[in-house]
């Protein structure tokens, strides 16, 4: 039984009132977009005011892939045909704590989509711009999260 946004939402609220602000480990997919220059695609997060990569938590019953793609069509407008997983990124480095003090440890399958299709457009809250950017002129501030990605894969 997948849940829908509101009732992921609902879902990691009821595990955050139990353990408040603690710690948890949280599985989630990020999506690697480029365009035709080979730029790499950019989301301004509204929560924390830095770029960084498309993606977010694996909702339960989902699969890694299936997050990718949810993931990429809820903050960019975009499908892709397909999906190549190009690692697992995990550790003590991928610990993030969001302004409203949660914690987490990020466990995170980087996913490059192919062939994509479809209107950039922001569409909810968890975004402020969506950009291209190349490698060599990467956006400030930029995502911790987001830099290790790039340098894990290579890109």
């Amino acid at each position: 039984m997948k849940m829908e946004g509101e009732e992921r939402m609902e879902y990691i609220q009821e595990i955050r009132s139990k353990i408040g602000t603690r710690p948890l480990i949280i599985v989630g997919s990020t999506v690697l977009v480029h365009d035709e220059q080979e730029r790499v695609l950019f989301q301004l997060r509204s929560d924390t005011e830095e770029w960084g990569l498309p993606g977010g938590a694996m909702e339960p019953g989902e699969s890694l892939e299936e997050t990718a793609g949810r993931e990429l069509w809820e903050e960019t407008g975009l499908q892709a045909s397909e999906f190549t997983l190009l690692g697992t990124l995990s550790g003590e480095e991928f610990y993030f704590q969001y302004p409203n003090g949660d914690e987490v440890y990020n466990v995170i399958a980087v996913f490059r989509a192919d062939q994509t299709k479809g209107k950039l457009s922001v569409s909810n809250a968890e975004s402020e711009a969506l950009r291209f950017f190349s490698i060599d002129a990467l956006p400030s501030p930029l995502d911790e999260r987001a830099k290790l990605v790039l340098e894990a894969v290579n890109t």
